[in-house]
């Protein structure tokens, strides 16, 4: 009820946030700019990649940047987030985090902005096209962003949100979000191996992935891989959402 109290007394958040009819707390403070900033996460071949662009403004013109925009007036921080994935790849739905806010007083040298980082998890080849033509923007894979140059922070925003990442993934099954509806072992594999950075063993692996029974095994198999070919199989979240409510932990 209170949140709705200012939208019916002031329409408009421009109206609402510039009305000087009342004095504020805050008068003589200095707004400060607010931009949020997505760490993109795909998965590719057989490893993880970020999403990157060609910074176009100096002094940091044709350094590489992650993607992301600013907090509008009538966006909330993680609102803001979410529209700048959806607008930048076209995809709604996307499984998104808050990782950390930045805000050291000089990471722009140009400005004073204080930024909220995102990671995002995306499906890559159907946003291949899109990014290319539309932003100039460029899958990287996770092992060789060190060696390019990024703006700002933008290099410890990766590294801390590919950490967050990494923890997360061996007890949720969010990883599944970077996979197409139907994936073989082998892909899956790969996955958990890139993000992890560590080898699995394939035996074991599969034993436990398959005693967790979340995973559908299809009749149809991927062609071309080896003579006998691989299963396809499909997550079932509906499957895992019944298990977690009584209590299944997942675990790598």
């Amino acid at each position: 009820m209170l949140d709705s109290l200012p939208n019916k007394l002031n329409p408009s958040p421009v109206a609402h946030f510039r009305d000087t009819s009342t004095p504020h707390y805050h008068a003589g403070e200095i707004s400060l700019l607010n931009s949020v900033d997505c760490v993109i996460f795909g998965f590719y071949g057989t490893e993880l990649h970020v999403l990157l662009h060609r910074f176009p403004y100096a002094p940091f013109k044709g350094f590489w940047a992650l993607l992301g925009g600013f907090v509008h007036l009538e966006e909330s921080i993680d609102d803001a987030a979410r529209n700048t994935v959806e607008r930048l790849t076209g995809l709604d739905n996307v499984y998104m985090e808050q990782v950390y806010t930045f805000g050291a007083v000089y990471r722009v040298p140009t400005e004073r902005v204080i930024t909220t980082c995102y990671y995002a998890l995306i499906e890559v080849e159907p946003t291949l096209v899109k990014l290319s033509n539309d932003y100039g923007a460029t899958w990287h894979p996770i092992s060789k962003v060190g060696q390019l140059d990024l703006v700002y922070d933008h290099l410890l925003m990766f590294e801390k949100a590919l950490e967050q990442l990494r923890r997360k993934v061996r007890y949720q099954p969010i990883g599944f979000e970077l996979l197409p509806d139907k994936f073989t072992m082998l892909e899956l594999r790969n996955l958990y191996e890139s993000i992890l950075e560590r080898s699995l063993d394939k035996r074991n692996f599969s034993k436990k992935i398959l005693n967790m029974s979340l995973l559908q095994k299809l009749k149809e198999k991927q062609k071309g891989t080896s003579r006998r070919g691989a299963y396809y199989f499909r997550f079932e979240e509906k499957r895992y959402q019944e298990l977690a409510a009584k209590g299944f932990l997942f675990e790598i």
